[in-house]
């Protein structure tokens, strides 16, 4: 069992937004999962109780409904793959084995009429998955939605191999798998799907807007470790996480540990502002609607980290925050000691202001849902 933490109050300067139909929403994703038997009974008993519904409604709080339960039901099927593939079964210790079952799904994605995993759910699942994408999305929306599946389902297999070999990755290499293996990338062709528009290249593949994408990834990532802390560092299994890396590789104290994400992902979430105002200010109407989704898109993820039972976990109460900072912890514009990510800080005039440290304090969470009651 792991150290007891406590978790303080995360910055952030996002406002929280939810859709209206987040009830339905997160109804709806449970009758999937169930339609689908996706994962054994006990996963999914699981699954269904950690308002993903809800996660996705804070994501894209204002788009089209039915897209947005599309985006509920993939992060359900993702959270099957990486719980009942990788996490909890023996497939997640055999790289080569799970780089093989990954490849088919990829297959089924690509060509859903393939004659692969005819039986198997999760391959059921996502034949139904890419038809919905494909109907609300375009062709190009879905291929590069396939592509960056093969990102995550790459990475996983490099965590794989970590976890049957027992090892931890050094600072670098995990923040280069942390930025695919959490899946955010999965998600970013559905954040133009639902508001029906599609970014044009010389925007989406412009350095800096990609730029944005990752220090998402990252914020969304090392917020996601620092609340799942208290729940990994109970399995039973192999868990890696950045906490577990910074003691390993750094001689940390797991207090410290702490202390050093907290101010990490601080510096990327300051970073990320200042590029934010740089884009939008000479940027398309598309490219602003892309950036104002993958802002929710952060602020999302914490809201829901701080309420799911998933991290909460009441039979075991994690010591997780209800309130929000203002401040960061660190808000130098220096690139971070992670050679992956220092290009980052190429890309943001040192012009541009900081308005949005103005304020100070912290503030209560929202009352969203999930805090209030979780899903029978």
């Amino acid at each position: 069992m792991g150290p007891e933490l406590t978790v303080p109050p995360i910055f952030s300067p996002i406002p929280p937004a939810i859709h209206p139909r987040h009830a339905a929403i997160d109804a709806q994703t449970a009758a999937w999962a169930e339609a689908f038997s996706i994962g054994n009974p006990e996963l999914r008993a699981r699954l269904v109780r950690h308002d993903i519904g809800t996660f996705s409604a804070m994501i894209l709080p204002d788009g089209q409904e039915e897209v947005v339960s599309i985006l509920a039901d993939f992060v359900l099927w993702l959270f099957g793959v990486d719980d009942g593939y990788c996490e909890e079964s023996d497939l997640g210790h055999r790289p080569g084995d799970l780089t093989a079952v990954l490849h088919r799904l990829l297959r089924v994605a690509q060509n859903p009429d393939t004659a692969l995993l005819a039986t198997d759910p999760l391959a059921t699942g996502l034949r139904d998955l890419r038809a919905r994408i494909s109907r609300h999305g375009t062709h190009g929306q879905a291929a590069r939605w396939i592509d960056a599946l093969r990102e995550y389902f790459f990475s996983v297999t490099w965590e794989a191999d970590h976890r049957r070999a027992g090892t931890v990755p050094d600072l670098n290499d995990y923040t280069l798998m942390r930025l695919y293996d959490g899946a955010t990338t999965v998600v970013l062709p559905l954040l133009e799907i639902a508001h029906g528009y599609e970014l044009q290249p010389h925007e989406r593949d412009h350095p800096a807007t990609r730029a944005a994408a990752e220090m998402a990834s990252f914020i969304i990532t090392w917020d996601n470790d620092i609340l799942s802390h208290h729940k990994e560092s109970r399995s039973r299994g192999y868990w890696l996480n950045v906490l577990r890396v910074l003691e390993h590789h750094h001689q940390l104290s797991p207090d410290e540990a702490l202390t050093t994400a907290v101010a990490q992902r601080d510096r990327v979430m300051c970073l990320y502002m200042r590029l934010h105002q740089h884009l939008t200010a000479h940027a398309s109407p598309q490219l602003h609607r892309y950036l104002a989704s993958i802002t929710h898109f952060i602020r999302g993820a914490q809201d829901w980290g701080i309420s799911s039972h998933r991290y909460t976990t009441p039979e075991d109460p994690a010591d997780l925050p209800t309130t929000f900072s203002d401040v960061p912890t660190d808000s130098s514009d220096q690139p971070l000691d992670i050679p992956v990510i220092t290009w980052w800080w190429s890309l943001v005039p040192e012009t541009v202001g900081r308005g949005y440290l103005e304020t100070s304090g912290t503030r209560e969470a929202p009352a969203t849902p999930s805090r209030l009651a979780a899903p029978a």
